[in-house]
């Protein structure tokens, strides 16, 4: 069999990162991690062709080719999704589909021949063996979850790692918590479970075999659910692993406890983790109630904040306008505390109510839902019909975006940041490729930013603060103008 994976388009977001990866010379962010791993459970006399559209284009000779097509995707890809499964029909082409989107929404995809839903270590292996017998089924799910220690390395070889800024690995699957608007846990349990430290080094091994020294993300929705093992297996063996090695760098998903815990701050820090993305979502008690994120209530988020900066790992954030109980003043509240605390990456985007998600069966119940879900909390849509004038909330919330993202309030938030952050990361040997690319990537921000961006001024006094104060940060610095630019220009595409 000729099995052609495709991964469809992300449309232009704050995650894609489109603007910043540019200055790298990449194409997209992140690669398709559940189909690579996917990839590696098909049958090995099967010939693969991988296509990630955010890389490549998808040509009609790659249809042509295939006997089978594979499609994986997430709710925000849904246009492409779309364009993709008509194109495979116009070629008479068998499809078959899993992944986030499909799992969610089975009723919205009859065009598909054979849906593999949930953990497809559960579900690919019955389809795969119903296929070769010649009676494969319409639809493969589970209320199951998968114990992934067995779970097979992703099959990285069918990538341009070229291509990519960031490659991606995952530790566990699951989070304790219960946040209404989250469909983590519809979609992989509250209990996290966990991969042998052995499997994670394997993985390593394989990217740095490939040659690979960049970033590496670790895919967890919360990647400190398992807190014992964590610290006892993984975050050692990391430990010991990256022992005399140059590059490579992680970065991950955490709850906002990660701030009580001061050993597994430094021993993450010593693995090589220097950003953690927190969902925070609103300054306000009140909403945080109501959305049922207990963890973040009764805790002084800002100093939290600082204390992680100050243990070396920089925070990321998710924020979330348009809850039930927020007013207009929940918008200046909600800038005040972003600016104050540091945050530079500050993701912003209006309440969305996934399927499967408690908050989808409550609005469902006060028939507060509209059309189907974007999966793109930025572009100024939701499918909820809000307590606050519609009007309004769009209004507010294109205000704190612009008002967070202008050259002004962006580079004052970069610098309190460096004030804040102690990074104890020790002196490391450097990849030559990798200075190459910094380097380059300097001189393109330079142009780019300094020279022909609005914001130059700003950018310019930064790196000169930088120079003077904060020296051994000024390539952080260069890399969050960087990022600023990418922010600056989604913000000014949806003013």
């Amino acid at each position: 069999m000729n099995a052609l994976l495709i991964y469809p388009k992300i449309p232009n977001t704050f995650w894609s990162f489109n603007y910043a990866v540019k200055f790298l010379k990449r194409k997209s962010a992140f690669p398709p991690l559940g189909l690579l791993t996917v990839a590696k459970m098909l049958p090995q006399n099967w010939t693969l062709k991988m296509v990630d559209m955010n890389v490549e284009s998808l040509k009609k000779k790659d249809i042509l080719w295939a006997d089978i097509v594979f499609i994986s995707a997430m709710t925000i890809q849904r246009e492409s999704v779309l364009n993709v499964i008509n194109l495979c029909k116009n070629f008479n082409k068998k499809t078959v589909a899993g992944g986030p989107l499909f799992t969610s929404e089975p009723f919205n995809f009859g065009e598909i021949d054979h849906l593999v839903l949930n953990e497809a270590e559960i579900t690919l292996p019955q389809f795969l063996s119903d296929f070769e017998r010649g009676e494969a089924k319409k639809i493969y799910s589970t209320d199951d979850f998968a114990e992934i220690e067995n779970t097979p390395a992703p099959l990285h070889s069918i990538l341009k790692l070229k291509k990519y800024a960031s490659m991606s690995i995952q530790y566990s699957r699951g989070c304790p918590f219960n946040c209404d608007f989250c469909n983590v846990t519809a979609l992989f349990g509250h209990t996290p479970r966990v991969k042998r430290a052995e499997q994670i080094i394997t993985e390593l091994d394989n990217l740095y075999n490939s040659g690979w020294r960049r970033s590496v993300f670790f895919v967890d929705d919360n990647f400190i659910g398992n807190k014992k093992h964590l610290k006892s297996e993984l975050l050692p063996a990391l430990i010991k692993w990256r022992n005399g090695k140059d590059g490579m760098h992680f970065f991950t998903e955490v709850s906002i406890n990660v701030a009580d815990d001061e050993e597994l701050m430094e021993l993450m820090v010593q693995a090589g983790f220097d950003t953690v993305f927190i969902g925070i979502e609103t300054p306000d008690d009140g909403s945080l109630s109501e959305c049922s994120k207990h963890q973040n209530i009764k805790r002084n988020l800002i100093e939290d904040v600082k204390k992680i900066h100050s243990f070396g790992l920089q925070v990321q954030a998710g924020f979330i306008v348009g809850f039930d109980s927020d007013t207009e003043k929940s918008f200046d509240k909600l800038y005040q505390f972003i600016q104050k605390s540091g945050i530079v990456t500050a993701m912003v985007g209006l309440l969305q109510a996934p399927y499967g998600t408690k908050l989808y069966e409550r609005m469902k119940k006060l028939g507060r839902l509209k059309e189907n879900l974007s999966g793109d909390n930025t572009n100024c849509t939701t499918n909820i019909i809000s307590i606050m004038d519609s009007e309004t909330l769009i209004r507010k919330y294109k205000k704190i975006v612009s008002e967070l993202y202008s050259p002004k309030n962006y580079y004052n938030r970069v610098k309190t940041f460096l004030k804040d952050y102690k990074s104890q990361r020790k002196n490391e040997p450097k990849n030559l490729r990798f200075q190459i690319e910094q380097i380059s990537a300097f001189f393109r921000s330079i142009i780019k930013i300094g020279i022909l961006g609005k914001e130059r001024f700003h950018y310019l006094r930064l790196l000169t603060w930088t120079f003077f104060h904060r020296p051994r940060y000024f390539s952080l610095a260069v890399s969050l103008a960087i990022y600023g630019y990418h922010f600056r220009k989604i913000a000014e595409i949806n003013k």
